[in-house]
């Protein structure tokens, strides 16, 4: 049987479409009560599996997540790394370029936040956006913009031969889940601070941004760095489905702690 990972995963090297997709499936789950059983085991085990990444002090796991606008990225961080150590965590978020970022090129930003040896990094979009907001908005020429997704394969192979293990995440929802997650915000006064007039005029670009996505994922989904399709439209699949291939990833890695230096035995204490 296949697992969740070669369920989502976007194979390199061929073409697909997010129209054959359904946002509200659950591939490999059987029911929510599974699917948040199953969150709960991940969750404890990926504990573990921090502890011993930071303990052998080697290597680095990144876990980029990109989506349309409520697509649920704030959502899948908050459960997914909710029996992580915080110390052991870094979130970066990206918004539109400011300041000094704009005076480098725009991987360098990227650059900046990549995670420690020994930590785990979550990205809140990505150096993605320079294939898709910047795409869809021609925000820079197209043969600018088409340059860049073989541009960021180099920069992830060069991250994974340097000991970054990259999983990125899309975040899939349907235009009406999309809809429906903007009206509970208008409704809910405790969500109102989340509701922006610019999200009504992305969402104008439904159809380019899904174009965007399917190209970026098609072009840059590699093995040393896959991208996962996760049907985001019930949001316990989500956060199971992201959980499962980031623990399934970090078991691959088969980390261990360093053998001690001396022979402890012998140790003892007056």
């Amino acid at each position: 049987m296949s697992t969740i990972r070669e369920k989502l995963l976007v194979e390199p090297g061929k073409n697909f479409k997010l129209s054959g997709i359904d946002p509200s499936g659950t591939p490999g789950c059987g029911s929510k009560e599974e699917g948040l059983a199953r969150l709960e085991t991940n969750i404890n085990r990926l504990s573990v599996l921090q502890y011993l990444l930071y303990a052998e002090g080697k290597r680095s796991v990144l876990a980029v997540l990109q989506g349309i606008d409520a697509g649920g990225k704030d959502g899948t961080i908050r459960n997914v790394t909710s029996g992580l150590n915080p110390q052991g965590v870094t979130v970066t978020s990206f918004k539109a370029p400011a300041g000094v970022e704009k005076e480098h090129d725009y991987l360098w930003r990227v650059h900046q936040a990549m995670p420690r040896k020994g930590q785990i990094g979550i990205f809140n979009r990505s150096h993605y956006e320079d294939v898709l907001i910047v795409r869809v908005h021609n925000f820079v020429p197209k043969e600018v913009w088409q340059k860049r997704y073989e541009q960021i394969n180099h920069f992830e192979e060069m991250l994974a031969e340097s000991g970054t293990h990259i999983i990125k995440f899309f975040l899939y929802i349907s235009k009406d889940e999309q809809k429906k997650r903007f009206e509970e915000r208008l409704q809910d006064p405790e969500k109102n601070w989340k509701f922006s007039m610019g999200d009504l005029e992305e969402r104008k670009h439904w159809d380019e941004y899904m174009e965007a996505f399917e190209v970026a994922m098609e072009k840059c989904s590699t093995k040393h760095a896959p991208w996962y399709i996760i049907p985001g439209n019930r949001n316990w699949y989500r956060n199971f489905a992201v959980s499962e291939i980031l623990r399934e990833t970090m078991e691959e890695m088969k980390l261990e702690a360093p053998k001690a230096i001396a022979d402890l035995s012998k140790i003892s204490f007056e």
